[in-house]
């Protein structure tokens, strides 16, 4: 299976009339994508509890959305951003708080709602994470997360994502295309298009497909990894500057990439192997997002979901001058 990248949905959440129209946005996304009428009153409560928790305590924040791909049907993701100090997570999982004495259904109602939940609050604010899916997708969560903008809320991203899955196996791309706008994303969507027809080709074989495909356009800097659970092991090739870490507890190791522009000239496409990756977040980011981040300043962090992760990277490291893409993903052992 595979998943095309797609920006992130953003809204709002600044005033009450927003948490209705937060409401009404994502009930339509669950309905176009086969959430019959009860899962669709599931996702609406989650967007209402969700937006009101905004607005409670940060008064403004934002409400992210993306729809989740799946082997059959698909999943919506809402993730609420505020950046108020002082949030009370465990008072806020308590059902029927309210900060202000209304009678709210507390976040841990919704969390028994959704099929993914988690919760990440600093002093920087906080960022609250609900996935569902349809009662009959009994399929696990793919653990990964996005966050993808363009500047200036432009329609048109100059990155692009891709990530392939084949039972233990992932392939994982991001390119960004030169500069921002419509040719920006040209040439980001022909790599992209080169990468989605093998994913799983060796690393050497993709960088060139993507090459030939990317000539004509502006060309951009790229980064694939590839993931083999059963053999523990991560295969990297970059080249340009798509930023990319191995984290785990306490340690963190960045990915060398080559200099060069895929569509233009580079010298050589020399993957790198890592081993005993197993229960390690990759992490792979434009350069839209500062580099200076360090997880090891977020206690507790790396244990939450990719999503949550990704969501966090965004909300504090993004420079603001160009389009950024975050993805995160946990290198998970295969079962059986």
């Amino acid at each position: 299976m595979t998943i095309s990248g797609s920006m992130t949905q953003v809204l709002p959440i600044e005033d009450s009339s927003q948490i209705g129209h937060a409401r009404r946005t994502v009930q339509q996304l669950a309905e176009r994508n086969g959430f019959d009428a009860t899962d669709c009153g599931r996702v609406a409560l989650v967007a209402t509890e969700l937006a009101s928790n905004i607005l409670k305590h940060a008064t403004r924040g934002e409400l992210h959305l993306r729809i989740l791909p799946r082997a059959s049907g698909a999943g919506i993701e809402m993730i609420a951003v505020d950046r108020a100090g002082g949030f009370d997570v465990d008072a806020c999982l308590a059902d029927g708080f309210s900060t202000r004495g209304t009678q709210g259904i507390g976040l841990g109602a919704v969390s028994r709602q959704t099929e993914v939940f988690d919760v990440y609050a600093d002093a920087r604010g906080a960022v609250l994470l609900a996935r569902l899916y349809p009662r009959g997708d009994k399929a696990p969560d793919q653990r990964f997360g996005v966050s993808q903008h363009s500047l200036h809320n432009d329609p048109a991203c100059g990155d692009v994502w891709h990530l392939a899955f084949d039972g233990p196996c992932i392939s994982a791309l991001v390119i960004d295309g030169l500069g921002h706008g419509e040719d920006a994303e040209r040439a980001g969507r022909a790599g992209e298009i080169a990468f989605a027809q093998a994913p799983f080709s060796t690393p050497v074989h993709l960088v060139e497909d993507i090459h030939r495909d990317m000539l004509g356009t502006r060309g951009g800097a790229l980064a694939i990894a590839q993931f083999d659970s059963h053999r523990d092991a991560l295969r990297f090739v970059g080249i340009g500057n798509i930023g990319a870490s191995l984290i785990e507890p306490g340690k963190s190791r960045g990915l060398a990439s080559h200099p060069g522009i895929v569509g233009g000239q580079y010298r050589k496409a020399q993957p790198f192997d890592y081993a005993q990756v197993n229960g390690q977040l990759l992490i792979m980011y434009s350069d839209g997002l500062q580099s200076r981040w360090n997880l090891q300043d977020y206690p507790g962090l790396v244990h939450r979901h990719p999503a949550v992760i990704a969501a966090i990277l965004h909300r504090d490291f993004c420079r603001g001058r160009d389009d950024v893409t975050v993805v995160v993903i946990a290198l998970e052992a295969a079962h059986g």
